[in-house]
């Protein structure tokens, strides 16, 4: 086997560049909110941690495709047709998210969020559903480029997206506020949607969209995708409640809370980069000793990318966080925990890729027990923990929690990766 740390880089450096720019695009609408209004901020934090569970959801039942996808690498048309039944099981997933969406205000007061920034939500739900909607319907296209081999193309869509993501916010953001971010979103996906579909049906001559739907594939595909959908439910309605629960704190603590999350995507853009292209990588993986080479070279790229991310952050002297916002108490809260968000990131983002190659070993059930427990465990304690100890209480929960969920999954994969053999 060639050397499993030239082939994930080979891989990931396209999918880390187009992660990059998507990332830096979202800081920009932070940025461009934060230095507006801080209830605008804490608007869409609020709208982020509902609409992450419900991405989330969707993007689990495609990705659950992978393993199926890249056994298809020499055979490009039936990798297509194993996307085109994947999106019919995101389209369910998607039309169930878009009415969730619809009730982002109920679900922000029903949580005791702020009334100042529940005001500030606007049309911002109806512009994330249809971003939903238009998800579903369309996404998947970068991740069978990535199973074929092609991982560079992606980076075309991702430009793309971005450049529209971020001239939006640009024009939109200053007079629209939250709303205009939510403008942005849609069009950057429509735009990325577009393109990444166009650049995979030049690659392989078919048609990437749904056609008539096979079933028992679907099925198959479902029993990989949807524990995988429901763990990053869990996960992401989990990180939804810390968010509001560090809302209660007040609106400062909203927003400290919103730059932090900001900074862990930053942070993770090399984890999940490795982990799409290991998932491939272990899904054609002969046997036990290679799908661990390649999970275990994926796991040390993503902690040096958080290692060498975490000392951006610290060497500037709080450069990074001011361009945030100019607020000197929200500055003070984020500041105050950053080793936190060091500490979490990393035991997070290694536990992501581990997650990922269960994904590759059709094995994600494992995966939805370990986030069932971690994050249960989780909801049941952020509450006292930010009684207790404020913010800084809420973020070592959420080590904790990313401990305990990352020493499962290691243990997941070292006893489904022994069952490995050619596929």
């Amino acid at each position: 086997m060639p050397s499993p740390h030239r082939t994930i880089l080979r891989a990931a450096v396209p999918l880390f560049g187009t992660m990059s720019a998507g990332i830096v695009a979202q800081l920009v609408g932070t940025s461009l909110l934060g230095h507006q209004a801080t209830a605008q901020l804490a608007a869409f934090t609020l709208a982020g941690a509902v609409l992450n569970p419900v991405t989330a959801a969707v993007a689990g039942g495609l990705r659950g495709a992978a393993p199926f996808v890249a056994v298809h690498r020499d055979r490009p048309a039936e990798a297509v047709g194993v996307l085109k039944d994947a999106r019919w099981l995101a389209l369910g997933l998607g039309a169930a998210g878009a009415g969730v969406m619809l009730a982002v205000p109920s679900i922000a007061r029903a949580g005791g969020a702020p009334d100042e920034a529940v005001a500030e939500l606007g049309r911002l739900p109806l512009l994330l559903a249809l971003h939903v909607l238009l998800y579903a319907a369309g996404s998947g296209a970068n991740g069978v480029l990535v199973a074929l081999g092609r991982s560079r193309l992606v980076l075309w869509s991702g430009l793309a997206g971005t450049g529209t993501q971020v001239a939006l916010s640009l024009a939109l953001v200053p007079r629209m506020g939250v709303q205009g971010v939510g403008v942005a979103l849609l069009g950057s996906t429509a735009v990325a949607v577009a393109v990444s579909n166009g650049v995979l049906s030049r690659l392989t001559g078919s048609s990437p969209w749904p056609g008539r739907p096979r079933a028992r594939l679907i099925v198959r595909m479902a029993r990989v995708g949807v524990p995988m959908s429901a763990t990053l439910v869990i996960k992401f309605t989990v990180m939804g409640g810390v968010a509001y629960t560090a809302a209660r704190t007040g609106v400062q603590g909203a927003a400290a809370h919103a730059i932090l999350i900001a900074l862990d995507g930053f942070l993770g853009l090399a984890a999940f980069a490795a982990a799409q292209a290991a998932t491939p990588e272990i899904a054609r993986a002969a046997s036990p000793r290679d799908a661990r080479r390649v999970s275990g070279a994926a796991v040390t790229i993503a902690a040096a990318g958080v290692l060498v991310g975490g000392l951006v952050l610290l060497l500037p002297g709080g450069a990074v966080l001011g361009a945030f916002t100019p607020d000197a108490a929200v500055l003070g809260l984020a500041g105050g925990l950053v080793p936190l968000l060091l500490a979490f990131s990393l035991v997070g983002n290694c536990g992501i890729v581990v997650a990922y190659g269960l994904v590759g070993l059709r094995r994600s059930t494992w995966q939805l027990a370990s986030a069932g427990t971690g994050y249960g465990l989780l909801a049941l304690t952020m509450t006292q923990a930010t009684e207790a100890g404020g913010l800084a209480g809420l973020w070592t929960a959420m080590v904790a929690s990313a401990v305990l969920i990352g020493a499962m999954q290691v243990a997941g994969f070292v006893r489904y990766s022994a069952r490995q053999s050619s596929p």
